[in-house]
């Protein structure tokens, strides 16, 4: 298996290469266009088994047909790369409480399968991990200091695969690790408009159709929301700052919190959506509240998230708001 090329920053003119995993994904798409539109001399991979994909090529990249569960396969595709980014997984509380098994092999064994190819390689490592870790947080402004207690089977599995890397990278590899919180938005790869039913992007879908907001009670549960777009800046930025950390010999992990600038209440989200509804497209939706049926996700009314070494080490920060992006929805919804 050959080594990366650690020297690509520097002293060597040697572009780097990146391999992607979920590159087909509602973030792993995004990240591929940003990473050809700032470095179009790197060398961009993307790996996704199409469970939950959207497109089959993004600008000039093919997407590889592989699973992560599939370790000879997996490494095959990830030799000689520099950085991986690992977004493969599978997401969602209901989707991973509802087939565990697949959950825990794929955010867990497959997870592993990653790190494991980049100790044993010195390849470098970027893995978000969730706000579901958490649980209900008891102080704020969440730090990723604070304790993991998760309430649910997908916190569970992201915090096994936080804790393998965290282990399997001392000495060997730097790593980044995410803790990142509810995305939205959505971006446009070729004439696919790719999306994923997050809370913001839901209840635009459901007011485009006339239908009423249905809000999880009691509804004033707070929520932090970072735009698709802005996360996938911040894996450039950690890209970027993981090469020099290879051509400096630096190895361990480094945690930060991506997050968005707004942590409205739910009902709040819903009732914004409603007026701008109105507004652009002229069309009149009711805001229901109803029975939750979820018993293990934080009601914590306040999630304000603090952004700072994000801001500070990778020169980072969230752009898009939530009432400019709703309105953005609204209107190619129109």
């Amino acid at each position: 298996m050959t080594k990366p090329n650690t020297s690509n920053t520097g002293a060597s003119d040697t572009p780097p290469t990146v391999a992607v995993t979920g590159a087909t994904g509602f973030i792993g798409s995004r990240v591929l266009q940003q990473l050809q539109s700032v470095h179009p001399d790197w060398n961009v991979r993307g790996l996704d088994n199409q469970y939950r994909g959207q497109v089959e090529s993004v600008g000039d990249v093919d997407i590889s047909h592989i699973d992560i569960r599939n370790r000879r396969r997996l490494e095959e595709f990830l030799d000689g790369a520099d950085v991986v980014l690992h977004l493969a997984a599978l997401s969602g509380v209901d989707d991973c409480d509802e087939n565990r098994d697949v959950a825990y092999k794929v955010n867990v064994t497959g997870t592993n399968n990653v790190a494991w190819f980049c100790r044993k390689t010195g390849t470098a490592l970027v893995f978000p991990f969730s706000m579901a870790v958490l649980g209900d947080p008891e102080t704020f402004p969440i730090t990723a200091n604070l304790p993991r207690d998760p309430l649910n089977w997908y916190g569970r599995t992201k915090l096994l695969g936080e804790r393998a890397i965290e282990s399997f990278a001392d000495g060997s590899f730097p790593a980044h690790l995410f803790l990142k919180s509810n995305l939205y938005g959505d971006h446009v790869v070729g004439d696919t408009v790719v999306s994923k039913p997050t809370v913001i992007n839901f209840f635009v879908d459901r007011a485009t159709a006339g239908e009423s907001l249905t809000v999880y009670e009691p509804g004033t549960q707070s929520r932090n929301f970072v735009h698709v777009k802005d996360v996938a800046r911040a894996y450039v930025r950690s890209t970027e700052r993981l090469l020099e950390q290879l051509a400096n010999g630096e190895t361990g992990t480094e945690t930060y919190e991506i997050a968005g600038n707004e942590d409205p209440s739910v009902m709040s989200v819903a009732e914004t959506v409603q007026e701008l509804a109105h507004d652009e497209l002229d069309v009149s939706v009711d805001v229901e509240l109803v029975e939750n049926p979820r018993s293990a996700e934080t009601l914590v009314e306040d999630f304000t998230v603090d952004t700072s070494k994000a801001n500070e080490i990778l020169e980072w920060e969230a752009r898009h708001t939530v009432e400019e992006s709703v309105r953005e929805l609204l209107q190619r919804n129109a």
